[in-house]
């Protein structure tokens, strides 16, 4: 299949496009940082530089590529710290998650693409009552933090409008596999803490797992809605000091949550320890999907423990 995947320079981006090219698909990769297009091409797609909030380039993209399937992978996270509201932090991701799908979509329809796969998200998005594990059918956070309920709109935002047009929303976990991130970084700094009792539950996925996930749906029919996600939802006491073990860095330090708050505010407070885990039940019995990584338990020890060098990825 000739496969369009925009955010191709991205975290999930380049574990995906090596996964197309060994699956026998042509792939056309979109970046939009410049000096990404060789890293597109080593991956093995076609690079295209493009501006996802530019509809007419966007159209005139789709529109040459003529792609037999769009997946949506771009976001804008991978230069930019994290602040107190979740909402500044993903304003430029939330504009590509409305904005940039709806163009995607309209030039998907104008040219015919059957098949449409978009990025979504499923930790700290369910519903903070009854189980700690969700399936999609469950619902979502009707009142999310006050400093992420634009980030929560935008993600609802995409899986509605994706899956009407007979596409399919993956919603991944936390990811991880990249021993440079953000998390990473601070947990071996000891500045990622275990909030008050540290019962909020997190759902975690490898980044080859996700793009494994993502393979397998593009050879599915849509419309969909999937948890791409391991077998082990799990709260911030059991899998924070095993990261900070794999990571060698010295356990996680105890904050009281009303310490938390005045420190980190209470959004963060709030999925430290109420969030909600969720299942992937739909997407193995569906997709005939299978984790590598069954459990962040493994995928930590594997991509973070002493026989993988501790350099940032590409």
């Amino acid at each position: 299949m000739r496969v369009m995947v925009v955010g191709a320079s991205g975290a999930i981006g380049t574990r995906l496009v090596p996964q197309l090219a060994d699956r026998g698909h042509e792939v056309i990769g979109t970046f939009s940082s410049p000096g990404h297009a060789e890293r597109v091409r080593v991956l093995g797609a076609q690079p295209v530089r493009l501006d996802l909030l530019d509809p007419g380039a966007v159209r005139q993209a789709v529109l040459e590529i003529r792609p037999g399937a769009i997946i949506h992978q771009a976001t804008a996270l991978a230069s930019g710290g994290f602040s107190r509201k979740l909402d500044r932090t993903f304003a430029q991701t939330n504009r590509l998650r409305t904005e940039g799908t709806d163009a995607l979509l309209a030039a998907a329809r104008e040219a015919g693409v059957p098949r449409f796969i978009a990025q979504s998200f499923a930790p700290y998005r369910y519903a903070r009552e009854g189980g700690l594990v969700k399936t999609e059918d469950d619902p979502l956070d009707p009142t999310p933090p006050a400093g992420a309920q634009e980030t929560n709109a935008a993600m609802a935002y995409l899986d509605r409008v994706v899956t009407e047009a007979g596409g399919i929303a993956l919603r991944y976990g936390g990811f991880y596999g990249n021993p440079g991130d953000q998390l990473v970084k601070a947990v071996r700094k000891r500045q990622f803490p275990i909030i008050g009792s540290g019962e909020g539950v997190s759902s975690w996925i490898h980044l080859d797992d996700a793009a494994a996930a993502t393979v397998l749906a593009l050879e599915h029919d849509g419309p969909g809605l999937y948890n791409i996600v391991d077998d082990e939802p799990a709260p911030a006491r059991e899998w924070l000091p095993v990261l900070a073990d794999a990571l060698g860095a010295k356990p996680p330090r105890h904050i009281p949550a009303w310490v938390a708050r005045l420190i980190i505010g209470g959004d963060a407070v709030l999925g430290a320890t109420q969030s909600r885990g969720a299942s992937n039940a739909r997407a193995r019995r569906e997709l005939g999907w299978t984790p590598r990584y069954p459990s962040w338990r493994l995928g930590f020890a594997v991509s973070f423990g002493p026989a993988r060098p501790l350099t940032a990825a590409a």
